[in-house]
């Protein structure tokens, strides 16, 4: 048997992009096998199995996830590529994982393959790493699993946001409104978008933010009752995303990281009683790896039994799950 079919392998595609080059390091120091694949041959990295399938081409997409266990999905814009990989990994038999941070995917992949995964019994995760993933998680410990709150804040500062390519050329295609919880139900985000400051941790401090949603806004409302949901980032961040002259992240750090410092904020109110949690840590695009990787990993354990379209938040243990990757990859308060 080929290491590319191995039964435990983990896939990964999109393998020659930013954030999926963390996933694969990540999987090798778990000593997890893994597959890279991609589109081009070329750009794929070396020193791994790798398989080349267009995202138009389910026979090529059907040979590279071809027995393996979970695939991961890194190739953004995932409005262009989350269906046919999860369609792909559901042929398969594999439980999928992405990093979607927009909504509208999200929502379509939880809308689209809940009852197809449960008949293949397999869970699919959207939206697993820093926006959507990370969020959902620190909500999930807040109020439990299944829980409920008057009102949750997210509220996000980065120091610098350098953006990827793929950051750009994603922001660039996903023009759909969008989402706030208003009521108890989804909707638009008032326009313009609200302003406020917001005082966070060192080295951050007061910071101006801007209201602006990601995937989180999807997540948390998937499994968790909370009347009112909004999210907010820092003004700066927002600045030097839509600056075409801000460089991508450059590697200061023997695991490729950029020295981009991040804090999560989760705030939740019932009644006068609130409380929050907190997640700090490095560079947002390699945090995502961890994150997508420790979910792969729990998803493979022989207990796991979760299937369907799932929220990362409901398929796993949230306390539990932030507390492993603690204090390595993120600070939690």
């Amino acid at each position: 048997m080929t290491a590319h079919t191995a039964p435990r392998a983990v896939a990964v595609y999109g393998a020659a992009g930013h954030t999926a080059r963390f996933v694969l390091a990540e999987l090798k120091r778990r000593g997890l096998a893994a597959v890279a694949v991609g589109r081009n041959a070329a750009t794929l990295p070396t020193g791994v199995p790798a398989r080349v399938a267009a995202v138009d081409d389910p026979a090529a997409l059907d040979a590279a996830f071809a027995g393996c266990a979970v695939v991961i999905n890194c190739a953004g814009p995932f409005l262009d590529t989350a269906v046919p990989v999860v369609e792909a990994a559901l042929r398969a038999g594999a439980h999928y994982l992405d990093v979607s941070a927009e909504q509208a995917s999200a929502m379509d992949v939880f809308e689209r393959f809940d009852a197809p995964a449960r008949a293949a019994g397999v869970a699919v995760i959207p939206a697993a790493g820093f926006y959507g993933g990370l969020a959902d998680l620190l909500a999930t410990s807040l109020l439990g699993r299944d829980g409920a709150a008057e009102e949750l804040v997210v509220a996000v500062a980065l120091d610098r946001w350098w953006p990827t390519a793929g950051t750009r050329i994603t922001g660039e295609r996903n023009t759909v409104p969008r989402l706030v919880v208003r009521d108890g139900r989804l909707a638009p985000l008032p326009l313009p978008a609200a302003r406020s400051t917001w005082t966070f941790g060192a080295p951050h401090g007061e910071q101006p933010v801007v209201e602006l949603t990601f995937s989180e806004v999807v997540t948390i409302s998937r499994h968790l009752r909370v009347r009112g949901l909004r999210a907010h980032l820092t003004q700066s961040s927002l600045d030097e995303i839509r600056d075409a002259s801000t460089p991508p992240p450059a590697a200061t750090d023997a695991l490729g990281r950029s020295p981009q410092r991040f804090e999560m904020v989760v705030q939740a109110r019932t009644g006068e009683r609130v409380t929050r949690a907190i997640a700090r840590g490095q560079d947002i695009y390699a945090v995502s790896a961890p994150l997508v990787v420790q979910a792969a990993q729990r998803l493979m354990a022989p207990a796991f039994a979760g299937t369907g379209a799932l929220a990362l938040g409901q398929a796993v243990d949230a306390a539990d799950f932030l507390q492993a990757l603690a204090p390595t990859h993120l600070e939690l308060a």
